[in-house]
């Protein structure tokens, strides 16, 4: 979808300015929201995650820094599935009568858990671009969850290397499968996307998968 999240290529957003020895949480409610979207059952699809964060209204996405956009769009896909209902999230603790779960993620298996994550690796039908092939990301506008930002739609790359076949966010975000595809790292030339004004040595590399792609 065409929203406020997808920042690549946009200007007067605000300087970038990092930050020295920053730390990894700010604050310590930071930490308790990383660890519910770690232990929330909806953890099982991080592609539907990243498409509820998505559909935060501009305005208020702008306003919020990193983990307000992580517990908004975990309590709106609680809620969603039926997990906890609008009255227990604002009062902070569940109904009397409500059902109870086994817990999705035990203390003492979290460190297990961030030794040895997940991969969305999959098998699928071979790749149809090779390395050094020119190809064009093809101009999309999909309502739903992509992960091809605008600023390539309709741009010239080149292939530089196959990275197998992956989950489809597009398909995996809104419940049809994991619709595994091959993934490729495409470079654009900076001109390519920003016209003469940009440098001519400088070039950006994406991970992009195979659907978002056309031979030029």
């Amino acid at each position: 979808m065409n929203g406020v999240h997808d920042m690549g290529g946009m200007e007067n957003l605000g300087r970038v300015a990092p930050e020295a020895d920053e730390p990894v949480f700010h604050f310590a409610w930071e930490g308790r929201v990383h660890a519910l979207s770690v232990a929330s059952p909806t953890r099982r699809n991080i592609d539907e995650g990243r498409h509820q964060r998505e559909k935060i209204p501009g305005s208020d996405y702008l306003a919020m820094s990193y983990y307000e956009k992580w517990l908004r769009g975990l309590s709106e896909l609680l809620v969603a599935h039926g997990f906890v209902t609008p009255a227990e999230l604002a009062s902070g603790r569940a109904a009397p009568d409500a059902a109870k779960a086994a817990p999705g993620l035990l203390a003492p298996d979290v460190a297990s858990r961030f030794a040895h994550p997940g991969s969305y690796i999959r098998e699928a039908a071979p790749p149809s671009f090779t390395e050094g092939e020119a190809v064009r990301a093809r101009n999309l506008n999909p309502p739903g969850h992509t992960r091809l930002p605008r600023y390539v739609r309709g741009r010239m790359g080149v292939i530089m290397a196959q990275r197998g076949a992956h989950v489809f966010p597009d398909s995996h975000a809104h419940g049809q499968g994991e619709d595994p595809r091959p993934l490729y790292t495409v470079r654009f030339q900076a001109r390519e996307l920003w016209g003469d004004a940009a440098n001519p040595r400088d070039s950006v590399r994406l991970d992009l998968w195979e659907p978002y792609l056309e031979r030029a």
